[in-house]
């Protein structure tokens, strides 16, 4: 079993803060492999028949918990009614420790008639970070974590197996899509689906995928809004203040894992020109887990010329932060950056590579621009 410190630390964390922790990711990313390593824990597979009969009588069962106990309640929606468990877990037994998991966020559902404000904190669980794989995974190669993406079966697989991608989406549609939002239509869905993971990293435009997936532009919208809700696609806000050539509108799509870009696009090799987009990727999940843990709000720019800055980080209202992410460092023009901070002038520039070992700066006219190797230098 390999060892992930850094989230068993946040979901500590995280206690801390709120008695109930939601640990939320996509099917097989690891969460419940994660939820047993916590120490002095009582487990629960909330797909059992048994763990309903079991917490038929909730405080019944919470009084049978040691105290200061950990009580794990994986893929709880599965429950008849898993925010009243919650709700009493949370106000009648506070000496106890709650980790709630679920391949969604907890809005998701219908049964949780209860949105436990002031009682949870929630916890996004990606896939593999490239921080982690070579120390919690011993995966070292750049290539291999791109093409065979950081769910963590395929991550250490030596070979990529296309049949565990195509399994995982007829199930991600069956296990969360279908039961969870009632869509009816596999077909549409999926299709809808591989459309957007072909065109990972770039921007949305609901009247256009209507067209190229020949569905409703309504229905194109509610399915994307589920696969978002469902963790499979994450919507990246363009930041604009008033520049008026600034694009203020239409987000950027980013598929949950690299693994699936590929497999989707057929690719059974990284070339050169395929890691810049991947790599950007990567620099997502990690510079959401930095939002979530740190605070700030997480967009893209870009103006009605094509100029574009990767992520922009804003921190507070007066310091709003740039991130390119690049695979060679001395690729890096600053001509779109001096623009940017002409309407922004205040804030930190990185440019993420996965080259750069020690951290450096370097200064473009009044710009200065640090060169960092991981999120975790931010």
């Amino acid at each position: 079993m390999k060892k992930r410190p850094y989230w068993i630390d946040r979901i500590n964390k995280a206690w801390k803060k709120r008695p109930i922790v939601w640990l939320s990711g996509v099917r097989r990313v690891g969460k419940t492999t994660l939820a047993t390593m916590l120490d002095n824990s009582v487990y629960l597979n909330c797909d059992l028949p048994s763990t309903s009969r079991r917490l038929k009588d909730p405080e019944l069962f919470f009084r049978s918990v040691d105290k200061g106990s950990t009580v794990i309640f994986d893929e709880i929606h599965r429950l008849p009614d898993p925010s009243l468990v919650l709700k009493i877990a949370a106000d009648v037994y506070p000496h106890l420790r709650i980790l709630a998991t679920g391949s969604s966020t907890l809005a998701a559902t219908a049964k949780f008639r209860d949105s436990l404000t002031g009682r949870k904190a929630m916890v996004y669980l990606p896939p593999v970070l490239w921080r982690e794989c070579g120390k919690d995974f011993s995966v070292n190669d750049l290539d291999h974590r791109l093409l065979n993406g950081g769910l963590p079966e395929s991550l250490l697989s030596q070979d990529k197996n296309n049949l565990f991608f195509s399994e995982w989406m007829d199930s991600y549609y069956a296990r969360d899509i279908q039961e969870l939002f009632s869509i009816r239509s596999r077909s549409g869905f999926l299709k809808l689906l591989q459309l957007l993971m072909l065109r990972s990293g770039g921007l949305v435009g609901y009247t256009q995928l209507a067209k190229s997936s020949e569905m409703s532009r309504p229905t194109v919208k509610t399915y994307l809004e589920s696969m978002e809700i469902a963790h499979a696609l994450y919507l990246l806000p363009p930041f604009h203040g008033g520049g008026k050539r600034e694009i203020i509108r239409r987000p950027k799509c980013y598929a949950f894992d690299t693994g699936f870009v590929t497999f989707v696009k057929g690719w059974e090799t990284i070339r050169e020109d395929d890691r810049g987009i991947l790599w950007e990727h990567l620099v997502l999940d990690a510079l959401r887990v930095d939002v979530e843990e740190k605070g700030g709000d997480l967009y893209y720019w870009q103006d009605k010329s094509q100029r574009e800055i990767d992520f922009v980080i804003k921190r507070s209202r007066k310091q709003v932060d740039t991130v390119e992410c690049k695979i060679n460092p001395d690729s890096f023009a600053p001509q779109t950056l001096k623009a940017f901070r002409e309407l922004y002038p205040n804030g930190r520039n990185y440019i993420i590579s996965p080259v750069i070992v020690e951290p450096y700066r370097t200064r473009y006219d009044r710009h200065l621009v640090e060169f960092i190797g991981s999120v975790d230098d931010l």
